[in-house]
Protein backbone atom coordinates (compact mmCIF):
# COMPACT_ATOMS: atom_id res chain seq x y z
CA UNK A 1 0.00 0.00 0.00
CA UNK A 2 1.27 3.24 -0.74
CA UNK A 3 2.84 5.32 2.24
CA UNK A 4 1.14 8.55 3.04
CA UNK A 5 2.41 11.82 1.44
CA UNK A 6 1.93 15.51 2.83
CA UNK A 7 -0.40 17.24 -0.50
CA UNK A 8 1.27 20.01 -1.83
CA UNK A 9 0.65 23.87 -0.65
CA UNK A 10 -2.19 25.65 -1.44
CA UNK A 11 -0.95 27.74 -5.04
CA UNK A 12 -0.21 31.13 -4.73
CA UNK A 13 -3.71 33.43 -6.70
CA UNK A 14 -0.79 34.84 -8.71
CA UNK A 15 0.69 31.38 -9.59
CA UNK A 16 -3.06 29.97 -10.40
CA UNK A 17 -3.56 33.32 -12.98
CA UNK A 18 -0.64 32.16 -14.72
CA UNK A 19 -1.08 28.86 -14.93
CA UNK A 20 -4.71 29.24 -16.63
CA UNK A 21 -4.13 32.08 -19.12
CA UNK A 22 -6.10 34.82 -19.08
CA UNK A 23 -9.96 34.25 -18.68
CA UNK A 24 -9.73 31.08 -17.09
CA UNK A 25 -8.82 32.37 -13.44
CA UNK A 26 -9.23 30.42 -10.21
CA UNK A 27 -13.29 30.99 -9.10
CA UNK A 28 -12.19 29.78 -5.69
CA UNK A 29 -9.06 30.62 -4.63
CA UNK A 30 -8.01 29.33 -1.37
CA UNK A 31 -9.61 31.95 1.39
CA UNK A 32 -7.57 34.09 3.67
CA UNK A 33 -7.30 33.53 7.45
CA UNK A 34 -9.02 36.63 7.65
CA UNK A 35 -11.90 35.18 5.61
CA UNK A 36 -12.62 31.99 7.18
CA UNK A 37 -15.76 31.09 9.53
CA UNK A 38 -14.60 29.60 13.15
CA UNK A 39 -15.86 26.28 11.37
CA UNK A 40 -13.68 26.46 8.57
CA UNK A 41 -10.73 27.58 10.59
CA UNK A 42 -11.42 24.23 12.36
CA UNK A 43 -11.90 21.90 9.66
CA UNK A 44 -8.71 23.39 7.96
CA UNK A 45 -6.98 22.95 11.23
CA UNK A 46 -7.84 19.25 11.43
CA UNK A 47 -7.03 18.75 7.49
CA UNK A 48 -3.42 20.00 8.30
CA UNK A 49 -3.01 18.16 11.46
CA UNK A 50 -3.95 14.69 9.42
CA UNK A 51 -2.61 15.13 6.00
CA UNK A 52 -0.82 18.66 5.74
CA UNK A 53 -1.18 22.14 3.81
CA UNK A 54 -3.85 20.72 1.26
CA UNK A 55 -3.63 21.29 -2.48
CA UNK A 56 -5.83 23.24 -4.19
CA UNK A 57 -8.23 20.69 -6.29
CA UNK A 58 -10.38 20.19 -4.66
CA UNK A 59 -9.96 21.68 -1.00
CA UNK A 60 -10.08 25.22 -1.58
CA UNK A 61 -13.69 24.52 -3.28
CA UNK A 62 -14.78 22.21 -0.42
CA UNK A 63 -13.90 24.58 2.35
CA UNK A 64 -16.87 26.59 1.17
CA UNK A 65 -18.74 23.76 2.72
CA UNK A 66 -16.85 22.84 5.99
CA UNK A 67 -19.54 19.96 6.80
CA UNK A 68 -18.99 18.33 3.33
CA UNK A 69 -15.34 19.10 3.41
CA UNK A 70 -15.02 17.08 6.72
CA UNK A 71 -17.15 14.30 5.00
CA UNK A 72 -15.15 14.11 1.61
CA UNK A 73 -11.48 13.92 3.44
CA UNK A 74 -13.00 11.06 5.56
CA UNK A 75 -14.22 9.38 2.28
CA UNK A 76 -11.16 10.07 0.29
CA UNK A 77 -8.67 8.90 3.06
CA UNK A 78 -10.25 5.41 3.04
CA UNK A 79 -10.34 5.21 -0.76
CA UNK A 80 -6.93 6.55 -1.10
CA UNK A 81 -5.09 4.91 1.56
CA UNK A 82 -7.42 2.30 2.86
CA UNK A 83 -9.03 0.91 -0.24
CA UNK A 84 -8.74 -2.68 -0.90
CA UNK A 85 -7.59 -2.49 -4.12
CA UNK A 86 -3.87 -2.44 -4.50
CA UNK A 87 -2.04 0.92 -5.66
CA UNK A 88 -1.43 0.57 -9.05
CA UNK A 89 -5.16 -0.06 -9.55
CA UNK A 90 -6.66 2.04 -7.39
CA UNK A 91 -4.20 4.99 -9.55
CA UNK A 92 -5.73 3.00 -12.64
CA UNK A 93 -9.08 3.67 -12.08
CA UNK A 94 -8.40 7.33 -11.14
CA UNK A 95 -6.33 7.96 -14.11
CA UNK A 96 -9.59 6.77 -16.15
CA UNK A 97 -11.82 8.63 -14.35
CA UNK A 98 -9.54 11.99 -14.82
CA UNK A 99 -9.24 11.22 -18.13
CA UNK A 100 -12.93 11.19 -18.57
CA UNK A 101 -13.49 14.48 -17.28
CA UNK A 102 -10.39 15.62 -19.00
CA UNK A 103 -9.09 17.06 -15.37
CA UNK A 104 -5.53 17.78 -15.87
CA UNK A 105 -4.93 18.66 -12.12
CA UNK A 106 -5.68 15.53 -11.08
CA UNK A 107 -4.60 13.86 -14.09
CA UNK A 108 -0.83 15.31 -13.18
CA UNK A 109 -0.79 14.47 -9.45
CA UNK A 110 -2.31 10.87 -9.90
CA UNK A 111 0.16 10.14 -13.40
CA UNK A 112 3.10 10.58 -11.21
CA UNK A 113 1.18 8.56 -8.01
CA UNK A 114 0.59 5.84 -10.63
CA UNK A 115 4.27 5.41 -11.99
CA UNK A 116 5.31 5.39 -8.27
CA UNK A 117 2.87 2.68 -7.43
CA UNK A 118 4.61 0.59 -10.88
CA UNK A 119 1.96 1.14 -13.46
CA UNK A 120 3.11 1.32 -16.51
CA UNK A 121 4.04 5.18 -18.10
CA UNK A 122 3.13 3.39 -21.83
CA UNK A 123 -0.34 2.89 -20.68
CA UNK A 124 -0.83 6.18 -18.50
CA UNK A 125 -0.09 8.01 -21.98
CA UNK A 126 -2.07 5.41 -24.06
CA UNK A 127 -5.11 6.12 -21.40
CA UNK A 128 -4.24 10.25 -21.65
CA UNK A 129 -4.84 9.74 -25.44
CA UNK A 130 -7.76 8.52 -25.13
CA UNK A 131 -6.68 4.51 -26.28
CA UNK A 132 -6.76 0.70 -25.21
CA UNK A 133 -3.51 -0.06 -23.21
CA UNK A 134 -1.55 -2.43 -25.27
CA UNK A 135 -0.01 -5.29 -22.87
CA UNK A 136 -2.12 -5.16 -19.81
CA UNK A 137 -2.00 -7.95 -17.07
CA UNK A 138 -5.75 -9.45 -16.13
CA UNK A 139 -5.94 -7.25 -13.27
CA UNK A 140 -5.50 -4.35 -15.11
CA UNK A 141 -7.76 -5.53 -18.06
CA UNK A 142 -10.84 -6.46 -16.10
CA UNK A 143 -10.80 -3.23 -14.22
CA UNK A 144 -10.26 -0.99 -17.20
CA UNK A 145 -13.21 -3.07 -19.39
CA UNK A 146 -15.50 -2.22 -16.41
CA UNK A 147 -14.78 1.34 -15.87
CA UNK A 148 -14.59 2.05 -19.31
CA UNK A 149 -18.05 0.30 -19.37
CA UNK A 150 -19.39 2.12 -16.97
CA UNK A 151 -18.02 5.28 -18.21
CA UNK A 152 -19.95 4.69 -21.71
CA UNK A 153 -22.84 2.69 -21.15
CA UNK A 154 -24.08 3.92 -17.50
CA UNK A 155 -24.13 0.52 -16.24
CA UNK A 156 -22.38 -2.77 -16.61
CA UNK A 157 -23.30 -5.99 -18.15
CA UNK A 158 -23.57 -9.26 -16.78
CA UNK A 159 -20.64 -11.00 -18.08
CA UNK A 160 -18.35 -7.50 -17.50
CA UNK A 161 -19.65 -7.67 -14.06
CA UNK A 162 -19.44 -11.51 -12.92
CA UNK A 163 -15.58 -11.32 -14.19
CA UNK A 164 -15.16 -8.41 -11.99
CA UNK A 165 -16.58 -9.56 -8.53
CA UNK A 166 -14.70 -13.23 -9.62
CA UNK A 167 -11.46 -11.54 -9.51
CA UNK A 168 -12.03 -8.69 -7.01
CA UNK A 169 -15.08 -9.57 -4.85
CA UNK A 170 -18.31 -7.43 -4.01
CA UNK A 171 -15.97 -5.32 -2.13
CA UNK A 172 -14.01 -4.66 -4.83
CA UNK A 173 -16.55 -4.15 -7.23
CA UNK A 174 -18.23 -1.39 -5.08
CA UNK A 175 -14.88 0.14 -4.14
CA UNK A 176 -14.04 0.99 -7.37
CA UNK A 177 -17.25 2.38 -8.23
CA UNK A 178 -16.83 4.39 -5.15
CA UNK A 179 -13.62 5.70 -5.76
CA UNK A 180 -14.79 6.31 -9.61
CA UNK A 181 -17.88 8.40 -8.17
CA UNK A 182 -15.73 9.81 -5.36
CA UNK A 183 -13.10 11.29 -8.10
CA UNK A 184 -15.90 12.22 -10.79
CA UNK A 185 -16.74 14.91 -7.68
CA UNK A 186 -13.30 16.14 -7.66
CA UNK A 187 -12.79 16.25 -11.19
CA UNK A 188 -16.51 18.21 -11.85
CA UNK A 189 -15.75 20.43 -8.56
CA UNK A 190 -12.26 21.41 -10.28
CA UNK A 191 -13.50 21.78 -13.41
CA UNK A 192 -16.46 24.28 -11.74
CA UNK A 193 -14.03 26.09 -10.09
CA UNK A 194 -11.03 26.26 -12.36
CA UNK A 195 -8.34 24.85 -9.64
CA UNK A 196 -5.18 25.75 -10.58
CA UNK A 197 -2.97 23.02 -11.97
CA UNK A 198 0.65 22.81 -9.46
CA UNK A 199 3.29 25.19 -10.29
CA UNK A 200 5.01 23.72 -12.96
CA UNK A 201 2.61 21.70 -14.49
CA UNK A 202 1.45 21.97 -18.06
CA UNK A 203 -2.25 21.21 -19.05
CA UNK A 204 -2.08 17.77 -20.62
CA UNK A 205 -5.73 16.55 -21.09
CA UNK A 206 -7.94 17.91 -24.09
CA UNK A 207 -11.78 16.60 -24.24
CA UNK A 208 -12.02 14.04 -26.12
CA UNK A 209 -15.03 13.32 -28.57
CA UNK A 210 -18.03 11.17 -27.50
Amino acid sequence: MRSRRPMSILVATALAAAAFGAGAQDRMPPLSADDLTEQQAQVLADFVAARGEPAAAPWAALLRSPELMTHTHALGDYLDFQSALPGYLRELVILLTAREWAQSYVWSVHHSRAIDEGFSAEMARAIGEGRRPEGMVEEEEILYEFCMELQRNRGVSDATYERTVSRFGEQGVVETVSLMGYYSMVSMLSNVSRAPLPAGAAPSLALLPH
